[in-house]
């Protein structure tokens, strides 16, 4: 992005996150001794919207500007149809990445396949789940508090009314802690995925039979309607939320300032290896909650390794990724504060000692649901974060909006 790509350099663009960005140092460093590679190699870390225009609106990975970049499965069809992508099976084929691929869940390996080609290898995951403040909800004279003012036991909540009760109860801003905390900043992720995450617990898919996206249902309009109202709700919600992406939500967790929130495992895991992190030992994981009746399900986005199909230094660039997805730099990705990919890390002693509910990355894979493949997905996205902007900053109701943004989407449908 404006700086000059030169043929003795490899430049990975990286998502912003301290952890990926202390990790791709360590891991090029270990390739280097490892590998005798005499190449430099520069890391540059990008938020979201950055790094989306850089390596594909910009054709930065078709241009060569980059050798490598971290793509979001949310992204890697459209990069894909563009071309953006060099296609990794033939180095897999005479060089595979140790245990490929058994030693991935089938769930981190189906979005980058299209056909005989492969696009990117896993770089991170971690569904989507409840992260909840254990010693909060664990302690006795929380316990005795909410059930005398409800009437019932403190639980970790099963449905969505009792998600919003309980972060009525811990609500309390003037000791610096808030029920709940949202990623509401509009980049096209987080508050679709919230919307998506409220429309699949009540039933509905995204997807019409015909395979198009159809958001007409009862289900969106009570799923947005929920949302609306507790995103609105200044006596259960982070007032961050409105401004926080994903990582800004986790960074107010990870400070002790949120009792629980719906988020990326990742933040949760982060909160057990952080040196500097206080609630070591006070966190744990859930499913969703979900509406009576449905089983609740969780959001399978995960990150990619992507060489760019006009990089200077493809081979170096695979052999790199090929050594940073086996066993040992998996497990270094995760003790970081990533989340590694391969189930022998998700199983791994170590590693569940210091993070307790790692295993459970496998029961949350299970229940996992992606986003639909489609070529134009940020252009469909993009209008259901409007939506959900819309119903956040105007009084216009509901189901109008949920008709006005599937018109839309039909235009593009067609």
């Amino acid at each position: 992005m404006g700086i000059h790509k030169t043929q003795d350099t490899l430049r990975m663009a990286v998502r912003k996150f301290g952890p990926f960005e202390s990790a791709m140092e360590k891991l090029w460093d270990r390739y280097c001794r490892y590998s005798g590679c005499q190449l430099s190699a520069e890391f540059v870390a990008l938020d979201l919207h950055e790094l989306y225009t850089g390596t594909l609106l910009e054709n930065g990975l078709a241009e060569g500007r980059w050798d490598i970049a971290h793509i979001n499965t949310d992204w890697v069809y459209g990069g894909f149809e563009a071309g953006a992508f060099e296609n990794l099976q033939p180095y897999i084929r005479q060089s595979p990445p140790s245990g490929f691929p058994e030693a991935w869940s089938p769930s981190l390996l189906e979005l980058q396949q299209f056909g005989e080609q492969v696009a990117g290898l896993p770089f991170h995951n971690g569904p989507e789940c409840l992260i909840y403040r254990k010693d909060l909800f664990e302690d006795p004279e929380e316990k005795r508090r909410y059930a005398e003012r409800y009437g019932q036991d403190l639980r970790v909540p099963a449905n969505w009314e009792e998600f919003r009760q309980v972060a009525r109860f811990f609500h309390r801003p003037e000791q610096q802690l808030y029920g709940t905390v949202f990623a509401g900043f509009p980049d096209g992720h987080n508050t679709v995925f919230d919307f998506c995450l409220q429309l699949w617990s009540r039933g509905r898919e995204l997807v019409n039979a015909a395979g198009d996206i159809d958001l007409d249902s009862p289900e969106a309009v009570e799923a947005l309607d929920y949302y609306r109202a507790l995103m609105g709700d200044a006596q259960a919600v982070h007032p961050g939320s409105a401004t926080y992406d994903s990582v800004q939500a986790g960074m107010a967790f990870g400070r002790g300032e949120v009792a629980m929130m719906i988020n990326w495992f990742g933040f949760a895991s982060i909160c057990e290896v952080d040196p500097l992190s206080f609630l070591k030992g006070k966190v744990a994981v859930s499913g969703l909650p979900a509406t009576e009746g449905n089983t609740p399900v969780s959001l399978n986005v995960y990150w990619l390794y992507t060489i760019g199909s006009g990089s200077l230094h493809k081979q170096v660039a695979y052999d790199f990724i090929r050594f940073a997805v086996n066993e040992e730099n998996d497990k270094l990705l995760t003790l970081e504060g990533g989340i590694g990919c391969r189930m022998s890390s998700w199983k791994d002693e170590d590693i569940n000692r210091i993070i307790p509910y790692y295993r459970q990355l496998e029961q949350l894979h299970e229940g996992a649901v992606s986003l639909p493949q489609k070529k134009n997905w940020v252009q469909i996205a993009a209008i259901i974060d409007q939506l959900v902007l819309d119903a956040l900053h105007t009084s216009l109701p509901t189901e109008q909006l949920i008709k006005s943004a599937n018109a839309d989407i039909q235009l593009l449908n067609r």
